[in-house]
């Protein structure tokens, strides 16, 4: 299961890099999850730091073998923490919250965390996936670097035991972990499309230095973005369009 067992550190530069340790060591089952409020030196995608506050959640990994699915399908098993953390999440703030693409929280059009898996292989064998959640749990407010960033104490104004919230996600994630079989990719890879922020809405996005405006249709089984520009298809991989969000 998911969450089990589950190990919360004082303090640790990156909770990603500490379950890569431990994967790599040997010393680590299935389900493993370590989490933090004090992480000095969290990782974002594409190498981006992503700075956690005292009280945060967002220092939550999981180590995971992903026996269920075949290293062709990993995109899969970023649909299913995605929804999972999504679930979580609306279970405290409401309906409003959804997925930016391909793998950001939102709340409205406010980010609230973010998700980073990395892989363990050996060779062709995918013997590990190391899953990093990073939500904004207990924040009072941003510093104007981050004007899109959103917390859930500022949505329910509410503080929560940090803790206790990463155990109950687990939970939400073993849920959806459980539902990655083969019978179920196309129903789970269209929930999470239709949960989609500014799905077949119109939005501005920028690629290679233009910013132009483009409707989400789709997204294909190996997580290419479906988006269309002046009538014409686009699929794009990660970190090859960027969102352009205006308030």
């Amino acid at each position: 299961m998911i969450g089990h067992p589950f190990y919360i550190l004082d303090e640790i530069d990156s909770t990603n890099n500490y379950a890569m340790q431990q994967v790599n060591s040997g010393q680590v089952t299935s389900g493993t999850a370590w989490f933090t409020s004090n992480q000095t030196a969290g990782k974002g995608t594409r190498g981006k730091q992503w700075l956690a506050q005292p009280g945060d959640i967002s220092a939550l990994t999981i180590a995971l073998q992903p026996a269920m699915l075949p290293l062709s399908r990993q995109f899969m098993l970023s649909v299913a923490v995605a929804l999972g953390t999504t679930d979580f999440f609306t279970s405290h703030a409401g309906d409003e919250t959804i997925i930016k693409w391909p793998n950001d929280i939102y709340w409205r059009d406010r980010k609230a965390g973010g998700i980073l898996i990395e892989n363990v292989l050996r060779g062709n064998i995918w013997q590990y996936a190391i899953i990093g959640i990073g939500l904004n749990i207990n924040q009072a407010a941003f510093p104007p670097e981050l004007p899109n960033a959103v917390s859930l104490r500022q949505i329910t104004g509410k503080t929560h035991q940090a803790a206790d919230l990463a155990k109950e996600l687990c939970t939400f994630l073993d849920k959806r972990i459980r539902q990655l079989q083969p019978a179920n990719y196309e129903t789970l890879l269209a929930e999470y499309t239709s949960r989609l922020f500014r799905w077949q809405q119109p939005g501005l996005y920028r690629k290679d230095g233009e910013i132009f405006e483009g409707i989400i249709r789709d997204v294909l089984p190996d997580g290419h973005l479906c988006l269309e520009k002046n009538g014409e298809i686009l699929q794009l991989g990660f970190g090859e369009v960027e969102f352009i969000i205006t308030r």
